[in-house]
């Protein structure tokens, strides 16, 4: 077998092979012995068919696989062993032919390259990185916050926006009178803060105990099945039939006590390194700053990104054989829509050759104990939207192992991994153009870039 490799042009080449009986011969005359030891022929038991029949019948079947699986090995083997940067497969000449009477075979496949950038991320790349002012009015927020997660709940004079209420539940007929025979609940709690409603929560606000009201519970939840018969005690196929007004006594109100300044809150909420309520909002601060970096650092993958290709420019790609490779990969696509499609499909291929290039000039590589990490950043995330911000390592450890044994899981979290490697290491080698902003002008930088998509 004979494999040459022509350059057309910086993004597209042509492997030519060169394929004659001897490379190919052998395995024919294997499989047709295997075909023959399994399957009988009229007048012949298994394994004592002649090897005429086996190749009159099966002969040229046979020859098309064993060339064309010949063809692949050696194609991707040649691709591999002269790395040439190959995106996509290979696409076949349509005058590739492999037929019963020629025993030579001369097939041409084009293959598109990835192009080759001169391109360094160093410290002459300028990439904006926008940090965040924290306000007195933000750590303001944020106490009140802290406050009220530590806070108690006790008994309440008044219905407030954060209040329980207890009480009688009783359905009532279209002109407000009790139903014979409706939904009743003794024992009834509702949480008004969470009603869909405002016109229904604004009807418990401000209201004492013993006092009576009228509201309409599927109207607080949009008529939701599941919160429609929580609210009622019922089945969710019964609660469904109940959509009319009820009537609401009030027979106890919780209140949320929010926690009060002093050394025992701030033990609480950070540790022994607070003493005072000027080390406390100093932490609160700090607090606020720590959970902007996630959105200051997401602001910077914009960007670098944006840095990264105006200064590498237009890249060329082998367009045509691209187009044609996604066809034939992808039902969805065809000769009608891929004029269409292919823009977004090029610009995304385009950045993920532009930053596989930075990657490895910057060094950057995934091992188990990253992807593990990663896994438990997202199992903690996990326990965290139950309120469990405390869970022990070794879970955290078990869990994260759990996700990882997920193929598709563990596949998004190699690419978060990575992700967040690169632009780590990009933050380090470029230079940060440093700009404090406001929370406004922060939002506003996203808002611009929507409007400009939109115009």
């Amino acid at each position: 077998m004979k494999i040459d490799y022509v350059k057309i042009n910086d993004v597209t080449g042509e492997i030519a092979i060169n394929i004659v009986e001897s490379d190919y011969a052998d395995k024919v005359k294997k499989q047709l012995k295997e075909i023959g030891k399994k399957r009988p022929e009229p007048g012949f038991r298994a394994g004592h068919v002649p090897a005429s029949i086996l190749e009159k019948k099966y002969g040229q079947a046979v020859k098309y696989d064993v060339i064309n699986d010949l063809v692949g090995e050696s194609l991707f083997e040649y691709i591999k062993e002269n790395e040439l940067n190959v995106l996509g497969n290979p696409i076949p000449d349509k005058e590739n032919v492999i037929n019963e009477d020629t025993k030579e075979f001369n097939l041409k496949f084009k293959v598109g390259l990835a192009p080759e950038l001169n391109f360094t991320a160093d410290k002459n790349l300028h990439v904006p990185y926008y940090n965040i002012q924290v306000t007195d009015e933000m750590v303001d927020r944020q106490d009140e916050a802290l406050r009220r997660r530590f806070g108690k709940q006790e008994p309440g004079d008044e219905v407030d926006a954060s209040a329980l209420v207890k009480g009688v539940i009783t359905e009532l007929n279209e002109d407000g009178s009790v139903k014979e025979d409706g939904v009743v609940v003794e024992n009834g709690i509702v949480a008004p803060q969470y009603f869909k409603s405002e016109e229904q929560r604004n009807l418990f606000i401000g209201k004492k105990v013993g006092d009576k009201l009228t509201f309409n519970p599927a109207a607080t939840c949009e008529a939701n099945p599941t919160e429609l018969s929580s609210m009622l005690n019922l089945p969710k196929e019964e609660a469904e039939a109940h959509q009319g007004d009820f009537s609401f006594e009030i027979k106890e109100i919780i209140v949320l006590k929010p926690a009060e300044l002093g050394e025992e809150y701030y033990k609480d909420v950070f540790g022994d390194d607070v003493k005072d309520e000027a080390q406390y909002r100093d932490a609160v601060k700090k607090m606020i700053e720590s959970s902007l970096k996630g959105d200051q650092n997401f602001r910077f993958t914009i960007d670098a990104q944006n840095a990264i290709e105006n200064a590498i420019g237009q890249v060329q790609l082998p367009d045509d054989i691209l187009k044609e490779f996604l066809i034939s990969r992808n039902e969805q696509l065809n000769a009608d829509n891929i004029d269409n499609e292919y823009p977004e499909i090029r610009k995304q291929l385009v950045w993920d050759i532009e930053k596989s290039g930075v990657m490895k000039q910057l060094d950057v590589k995934v091992n188990e104990e990253d992807m593990l990490a990663t896994a438990r950043l997202v199992a903690q995330n996990q326990f965290a939207q139950y309120g469990m911000s405390n869970v022990p390592e070794d879970t955290l450890n078990h869990y994260a192992a759990e996700i990882l044994k997920d193929e598709k899981a563990n596949n998004q979290i190699a690419n978060q991994t990575a992700d967040m490697k690169f632009f780590a290491a990009l933050q380090e080698a470029v230079t940060l153009d440093n700009k404090d902003v406001t929370v406004d002008e922060f939002n506003a930088l996203f808002k611009s870039e929507a409007a400009e998509a939109n115009a």
